[in-house]
């Protein structure tokens, strides 16, 4: 029986056999166990692979939302995603289960736009930005839109692995150079950026990083995640 203060985590599907083991989880990560002052619980979510998560696939919505509502069963206080492309069910999740529900970190933008002068922009790093559409900003204003600058790491090392079953470990120096470089690049073209917000779920391992080589601030899932458990006390 978990925990009755636990917070719940959604999880993609793996493809780990029932005896493999996990690989050890990275300091900062959602699976790390000082990463949440609550013990975390979690729920794999039949049939969520990467591919299908990140393009999406309406037939998965009953399926997180019953994986939601187990967790919550579990004695979970709140419900996030390891998977920032989850926020298309966001709503759904939302209005079955009685506990805050944060499904990515992209719910922070239309709060940090307003935490900037005018000029001021968003960076947003994502696993893949063919799929990270306009409709998953939660900003509906053109001018507002045109401030969030989205950039991906497609084509990488993490992007390839996430995609394979089963999905092999990728090192945090291969994900922290994917970031940087994407970093570097959308800050060229665009000096005006003063935020810098990760949707992808693995990049919080990086982010102390990010933070040093930018200089600016770096929201994530982890930090939301824990801003949301400090309300709840």
């Amino acid at each position: 029986m978990a925990s009755s203060r636990s917070f719940g985590i959604l999880e993609l599907e793996r493809d780990l056999s029932p005896d493999a083991p996990r690989p050890n989880p990275s300091p900062g990560s959602l699976r790390h166990p000082n990463t949440f002052e609550h013990p975390a619980i979690f729920e794999t979510v039949p049939g969520a692979w990467v591919e299908n998560v990140v393009r999406g696939d309406p037939s998965l919505e009953l399926p997180y939302v019953k994986a939601a509502q187990r967790l919550v069963e579990r004695g979970a206080i709140a419900i996030s995603s390891n998977c920032g492309f989850s926020i298309r069910h966001q709503t759904a999740i939302a209005a079955a289960v009685n506990v805050p529900v944060i499904m990515s970190s992209l719910l922070l933008i239309p709060a940090l736009l307003r935490q900037l002068p005018a000029f001021g922009k968003i960076s947003v790093l994502t696993y893949d930005s063919a799929h990270c559409s306009e409709d998953l900003l939660g900003v509906d204003d053109a001018t507002q839109r045109a401030r969030i600058i989205v950039g991906g790491i497609e084509g990488g090392e993490f992007w390839h692995n996430e995609l394979k079953r089963p999905v092999p470990p990728t090192s945090v120096a291969s994900i922290e150079a994917d970031v940087a470089a994407c970093v570097e690049r959308l800050r060229r073209t665009n000096p005006e950026i003063a935020v810098i917000l990760l949707e992808c779920a693995g990049f919080p391992i990086v982010a102390p990083a990010i933070r040093r080589l930018t200089r600016l601030p770096v929201y994530d899932i982890v930090s939301l995640c824990r801003a949301t458990a400090a309300a709840l006390g």
